[in-house]
């Protein structure tokens, strides 16, 4: 039986180092797990176009619509802030994205306990907060028709269309639905159906998939800002939130903050089960590139981390080394140990990337 195959993409600035410390981690699952994975490395965003003058070339796309999963670091920087808006960084991320159709983006906010006190909420809102957001990821917004800049009259107008279809829609509430029946079986759905056509089509169609597939899953409905608020007031009154692409953005990183670090989040991209099954997949931290601390060994690896766990959950049926990964995880922070980023008022003495990537190797070893 063929190894698993993983093609890496550590992208800009931070990137390659907190993936350095993954490497880490694959290498121990071989050496100390019997589990090997046949790894393949590529470019994309800045990088890339520096050596192709491109953010993706079309042998790295071909090559992640091969392999059955993929993991990505970071892209941009301001050194390419100036370049056409075709061939900036990000439009390598969004290209993976659409042609791997990835349509679900799952972003889990989880409060680790030793860090509720690092969250700006009361740690009575945060602890032991365990939520995931659902958002659509290929179309909406970002990809609607018509879009651009235009001349009207004597002024330009910028333009983007909120454009989705019931199938669109459909498909990401069914992957919540899914979701949820392996958590603890709760949906809200959030859009703007008080004010956009399309957040009526998004209400509806959810509606009716649960009624039809999902009668068991509760599910509520709520305006997206009301679902910001609620949010801050208090998140634990959720379990899995699905909701559109721009929304979705949007809430998830409203959501990443009552963790206390953007540095400790991981997602995952899933589209369409493949031939053997398993779905199309891009794993990402949910931080950007820190070009302000990269290369200087402070970047806190752990969301890059959480993501190959995650990985091996939803990719690789390997829920058993994910949940060892995430407790080394657990434990690390328990003992104190914290990057820059999580180091609270009282201030303190942090550790590097590759310490941190240490640690949770030696928290593995302690959990055989």
């Amino acid at each position: 039986m063929a190894n698993p195959s993983l093609l890496i993409l550590a992208g800009d600035g931070i990137g390659p180092e907190v993936m350095a410390e993954v490497k880490k981690i694959i290498a121990w699952m071989g050496d100390k797990r019997g589990v090997t994975f046949d790894v393949s490395e590529g470019l994309v965003g800045g990088c890339s176009y520096d050596a192709h003058g491109t953010p993706l070339t079309d042998e790295t796309m071909a090559h992640a619509q091969e392999v059955d999963a993929v993991l990505l670091g970071a892209v941009g920087g301001p050194k390419y802030d100036k370049l056409d808006f075709s061939v900036k960084p990000e439009r390598g991320l969004l290209r993976l994205r659409k042609e791997m159709d990835l349509f679900s983006n799952l972003r889990p906010a989880q409060c680790f306990d030793a860090l509720a006190d690092f969250s700006s909420l009361k740690k009575e809102v945060v602890a032991g907060l365990d939520i995931v957001i659902v958002r659509e990821l290929t179309s909406g917004v970002y990809f609607g028709e018509p879009r651009g800049i235009f001349k009207e009259g004597n002024e330009r107008v910028g333009i983007n269309t909120q454009r989705y279809t019931e199938s669109e829609i459909a498909r990401v509430a069914k992957s919540a639905f899914e979701l949820a029946r392996r958590r603890n079986n709760k949906v809200c759905s959030m859009e703007k159906a008080n004010v956009m056509e399309s957040g009526i089509l998004w209400r509806e169609v959810v509606q009716e998939v649960h009624d039809r597939d999902y009668p068991d899953v509760e599910l509520s409905h709520m305006y997206a800002d009301a679902g910001a608020m609620q949010l801050c007031r208090w998140p634990k009154q959720f379990d899995v939130i699905v909701t559109d692409n721009l929304f979705g953005d949007l809430l998830s990183d409203a959501a990443a903050m009552l963790t206390g670090s953007l540095g400790m989040l991981p997602s995952a991209s899933l589209g369409a089960p493949m031939a053997n099954g398993r779905p199309k997949a891009l794993y990402e931290p949910v931080h950007g590139s820190a070009p302000d601390i990269a290369g200087q060994g402070k970047a806190n690896p752990i969301a890059c981390i959480l993501s190959f766990a995650m990985a091996l959950r939803y990719s690789f049926d390997m829920g058993t080394e994910a949940e060892r990964i995430e407790k080394a995880v657990e434990k690390v922070l328990a003992d104190g140990l914290r990057t820059a980023d999580l180091l609270g008022p009282e201030g303190g003495s942090p550790i590097g990337t590759s310490a941190m990537g240490d640690a949770i190797i030696a928290a593995l070893d302690a959990s055989l």
